[in-house]
């Protein structure tokens, strides 16, 4: 009787054993699967990073944030960048407030519309890109601007150009 005893305890452990075996092959199979996508994907996305890296460097080249001429331009004058900044930008913007045409788009609105100027973008000390639309047509002006001794902010169209519509 203790034979047999000893023999099926034998044969479970046996089995315990086995079914141990195959339980962590098949989890550390699992594991190294995850492990090579986990690699893979964190190299794709390595890569993807230094892309996009790449995008935003050559992207903010025209940028009056990343131009430390034009930066020391306004702060040898007694300006604060951080303030200077949003202050020229709302004054753009309030000149859609003006009743009547927009004193810097030159072209016409459609009917019952009014050109805006939508987006602004500080190239460096002296020149300014935006885009204007009243709904319907659009484009896009080169500005100069400039602060006069009077500490007054003048704006000045340089170019100008409609896209065309149908």
């Amino acid at each position: 009787m203790k034979q047999r005893i000893f023999m099926y305890l034998f044969v479970f452990a046996a089995l315990l054993v086995l079914f141990q075996y195959v339980s962590s092959k098949r989890i550390f199979e699992d594991i190294d699967k995850q492990l090579v996508t986990s690699n893979t994907l964190l190299k794709k996305y390595k890569d993807s990073v230094a892309v996009l890296q790449n995008d935003i460097l050559e992207l903010s080249h025209f940028n009056l944030y990343r131009n430390e001429d034009a930066i020391s331009y306004f702060e040898n004058d007694g300006y604060k960048i951080d303030e200077l900044i949003p202050f020229i930008k709302d004054e753009l913007y309030k000149l859609n407030e003006v009743k009547g045409e927009h004193p810097i788009i030159p072209y016409a609105s459609g009917e019952g519309r009014k050109m805006l100027i939508n987006t602004v973008k500080m190239l460096n000390h002296k020149w300014i890109i935006a885009d204007f639309s009243d709904g319907q047509y659009w484009g896009e002006v080169l500005l100069t601007y400039e602060i006069t001794e009077k500490k007054q902010l003048k704006f000045q169209l340089v170019e100008h150009f409609l896209y065309p519509f149908d």
